[in-house]
């Protein structure tokens, strides 16, 4: 039996799956660990049966997990993180530092501002937009404000602070999946996001100004609660000192995120000198639990811990294994040869991932999905032309993950629409955040501001 895979039966293959995926999500509405072990299982069925051997498949399954074992040990890193942060009060400064920011006569430049403030501190913009974002839009009701205009600014915000946070879970996928160092991923990242958000505030600014005055009362009352429940203080920015610090010296993930996570527990302790280990364990394993008696509060901060993270471990291993047998037996690179041997520019080979990221996000509607597939298809293309890994994760985020947010049937855009009730068609115009990352990132492939290439270039 012929095992060599031909162009059309690798587009069939991957045409199937896809359509598999998109049914499984968006018919029926399941997490995506589903749809992906069921792709899985029948492919691996249908190998068999096209006389592939076992020992292959095992081998494309274990090359593809093999990359993902020290972003995984990142990801229960980021959990306990994310737990000692709160306990510890830095996330709850970052919140109130964000609540001074805002003015009523500014008011949507100001709601972008702080969406993007607690993003980048809890490193989740479906958090973020669920909790601070729902208070925001209500006080954008007051003024009168367009719903749409607001959730824009809310959307824009809360996906640039997951963009560029260290604790987010896309940006550790894109990351990891493109073999990057998590840190000069969202260093490169600044080439296309500082002028995206630039581009952003003026455009909030121009747009969303106001001369009604609005009570800032419920604003208010979440901070008075964040200031009685934990310990808000300018010492509060010595842990985020420490992770740019250590960013700027280049100094590998797992040690920055160990000495901040070494930092906020001795910070725990110093502040309360009656803290239990067993305490500390539990908060280490299971996440911080607020019972602050504020609804908001104990939303946004009852997160966090190892045992978060497991959901996003699991997907990432069921995605790579998926994506280690499509590389290893040859399917991804018979269906994208004749598109990949024709990317000899970087420009060209730029704008192909983002269209192919955007075009996932359209087919499937999976956020995770539209970063590691590309990565996948056009990996070896980066490589032949000389460019770096980081070019290709900028590219992966830009058309990925910050894309999602838009499209109605995706996992995103259906939640954030859900939460702020505005449909994503009304509020995908004003989200400019995610509409002009993928514009910089094109402009710098074409033009070569900003990318980055390997210490050698490939003639």
């Amino acid at each position: 039996m012929n095992k060599q895979i031909s162009f059309k039966e690798a587009v069939t293959i991957l045409i199937l799956m896809l359509v598999m995926l998109g049914w499984g999500v968006i018919g029926f509405g399941l997490s995506p660990q589903i749809p992906v072990l069921t792709v899985i299982a029948l492919l691996i069925f249908w190998l068999q049966i096209r006389g592939f051997e076992w020992e292959e498949v095992m081998k494309g399954i274990s090359q593809g997990i093999s990359t993902a074992i020290v972003p995984i040990f990142i990801f229960l890193l980021i959990g306990t993180l994310i737990a000692v942060w709160i306990q510890a009060g830095i996330i709850p400064s970052l919140m109130v530092l964000g609540f001074h920011m805002i003015s009523s006569h500014f008011f949507v430049p100001s709601v972008f501002l702080v969406c993007s403030l607690v993003g980048l501190a809890i490193g989740s913009c479906f958090t973020t937009v669920s909790t601070v974002g729902i208070a925001l839009f209500g006080m954008g009701s007051t003024l009168c404000i367009n719903p749409a205009l607001t959730a824009g600014a809310i959307i824009s915000g809360a996906v640039f602070g997951d963009k560029m946070s260290p604790l987010s879970d896309s940006t550790n996928l894109a990351s990891a999946v493109a073999e990057t160092d998590l840190f000069d991923h969202i260093k490169n990242m600044m080439w296309s996001t500082i002028p995206a958000f630039i581009g952003s505030l003026l455009f909030f600014f121009f747009l969303g100004q106001s001369n009604k005055a609005t009570s800032l009362a419920g604003i208010a009352a979440v901070e008075s609660s964040l200031r009685q429940n934990f310990s808000v203080s300018f010492w509060a920015a010595l842990p985020i000192i420490l992770m740019f610090a250590c960013a700027w010296k280049k100094v590998p993930a797992i040690q920055t995120l160990f000495a901040n996570i070494f930092l906020s527990v001795a910070m725990i302790f110093v502040q309360n000198p009656g803290f239990k280990m067993q305490k500390l364990a539990t908060l280490i394993e299971s996440g911080y639990v607020s019972n602050s008696g504020n609804k908001t509060i104990d939303a946004l901060l009852t997160r966090g811990g190892i045992s978060s993270m497991m959901g996003t471990v699991s997907l990432i291993i069921m995605t790579l294994a998926l994506g280690g047998i499509l590389m290893h037996l040859g399917i991804i690179d018979s269906a994208m040869k004749p598109l990949v041997e024709r990317l000899k520019k970087p420009g060209r080979l730029i704008l192909t991932t983002i269209m192919a990221g955007i075009g996932i996000n359209l087919f499937v509607g999976e956020q995770y999905l539209s970063v590691i597939l590309p990565a996948n298809a056009f990996k070896p293309a980066y490589k032949r032309i000389g460019l770096a890994p980081l070019a290709l994760s900028r590219a992966l985020e830009d058309g990925g993950s910050v894309i999602n947010y838009l499209i109605p049937w995706g996992v995103a855009g259906s939640f954030v629409a859900s939460a702020l009730g505005v449909p994503v068609l009304d509020f995908l115009p004003f989200t400019m955040f995610s509409l002009l990352s993928p514009v910089f990132s094109i402009l710098s492939g074409f033009t070569g501001i900003g990318l980055k290439w390997k210490q050698e270039k490939v003639a």
